[in-house]
């Protein structure tokens, strides 16, 4: 056979129908920042670039490792040691050869953020789930520039949104990480993500989560699931259409328990059954 050409119009014709055609054009011209291309960031990049947006920013430091093997997207023998950034570009332009793309490899630097938030449209959120400091850094960035900003997190077997936007609250009041331990922020995030903890139901062995050494268990599941919910919300925030839902409402879906629940937390963690949830928390967890 011989070798055929890529062709925009083509490889996305599929989209069409549920996006028009005016709609993928845009999609086309769109820039997505992701910070993070490990558990759910690398699944994130590939996903939005077969809705076919063409333009991205993408940060990270970190090198695959074995442990990454069950859930990373790139995570395989063949990538072993290699930098997560490049391993993901390559699978990313194998999708899309024209993709636009400006890499960040030492991740998302404190004295970078503008840089790495320049003239995007959309931020998705990839970082590890205890990088919290930079995470800050980078949604009070956001809120500042006007650009809104998609958390999606693996929880269990499932996935818990929040959307943070122009005109809604911002990332810190909501969480409401300022002067607390690192203990505490983390606890404060997850809490935050899931105030109705539908994944602590089937968590067998609790001794694996361990805030003082930051280390959970994770799924591929929950990062697919992941990748999906982002995308629509990605795709509704970038072609202006459809209802998106605004911190402090959020939404939890866990595959495992069949379950799906919206969160409303007026104040986020300031709200008095989220105040006397990160009580119980800290008291089994042993944080003070």
């Amino acid at each position: 056979m011989s070798p055929r050409t890529f062709a925009y119009d083509e490889a996305f014709s599929r989209n069409l129908g549920w996006v028009t055609e005016a709609e993928q054009r845009s999609l086309r011209g769109k820039r997505v920042a992701i910070a993070g291309l490990g558990g759910v960031g690398g699944s994130h990049l590939l996903t939005l670039a077969r809705l076919g947006i063409g333009r991205f920013h993408i940060a990270d430091f970190d090198r695959f490792d074995l442990a990454n093997f069950n859930r990373q997207a790139g995570a395989t023998m063949a990538t072993l040691d290699r930098p997560k950034i490049d391993v993901l570009a390559e699978m990313a332009l194998e999708v899309d050869p024209e993709l636009e793309l400006q890499r960040f490899p030492m991740g998302v630097e404190a004295d970078r953020v503008d840089a790495f938030l320049a003239g995007v449209d959309l931020y998705v959120d990839g970082l590890d789930y205890f990088a919290l400091d930079i995470r800050r850094r980078v949604f009070a960035r956001c809120a500042a520039l006007g650009i809104p900003a998609i958390t999606a997190a693996p929880l269990g077997m499932g996935v818990a949104l929040l959307n943070f936007v122009p005109g809604s609250m911002s990332f810190e009041d909501y969480f409401r990480l300022e002067g607390a331990s690192p203990d505490e922020q983390a606890i404060r995030f997850l809490l935050g993500l899931s105030p109705r903890m539908l994944q602590l139901a089937y968590l067998v062995d609790r001794s694996r989560v361990d805030f003082h050494a930051k280390r959970g268990p994770s799924t591929v599941m929950a990062c697919q699931l992941c990748a999906g919910m982002a995308a629509t919300e990605a795709l509704k925030l970038l072609l202006g259409r459809g209802r998106v839902l605004k911190a402090p409402h959020g939404v939890q879906f866990d595959a495992y328990r069949y379950r799906l629940t919206r969160t409303w937390r007026p104040g986020g963690n300031h709200h008095p059954l989220q105040r006397a949830a990160l009580a119980i928390a800290r008291r089994q967890l042993g944080i003070r």
